[in-house]
């Protein structure tokens, strides 16, 4: 079993920058596959990135690529989402999940087993 906890959002202005974290805490998280997911107000949640722990791999949504970077540093159990030249539709609601031994390339949320809170960003001027 994997508890993740986000922080890190906020209210930005376009073209600004966040970095988000999720932190993880529980047995064997090198076994996941973490994912970003994000849902904006009146919108189905859609997935933003994952990466393998393993490997480090990661995959993006093609609408962010080049603007948003997923890294990891396993000495805090901390997955993190670079967040470049955010724009107005980037704005929702950022959740961590956890994919017990899948990979980077998962971008269905019913294959995710445990999810954060969840962080607002707001990208607005």
């Amino acid at each position: 079993q994997v508890q993740l906890v986000e922080s890190g959002g906020g209210l930005v202005q376009p073209g600004g920058s966040l970095r988000l974290s999720c932190a993880a805490s529980g047995s064997s998280v090198w076994t996941y596959a973490l994912g970003w997911f994000r849902q904006a107000p009146g919108k189905e949640r859609e997935f933003v990135g994952a990466i393998t722990w393993a490997n480090d791999s990661t995959y993006y949504r093609d609408s962010v690529k080049g603007r948003f970077t997923i890294s990891r540093d396993s000495t805090k159990n901390t997955v993190y989402l670079q967040m470049n030249s955010l724009k107005s539709e980037d704005t929702g609601v950022y959740s961590c999940a956890a994919n017990k031994w899948g990979t980077e390339h998962e971008d269905d949320d019913r294959e995710y087993t445990y999810w954060g809170q969840g962080t607002q960003v707001t990208v607005s001027s």
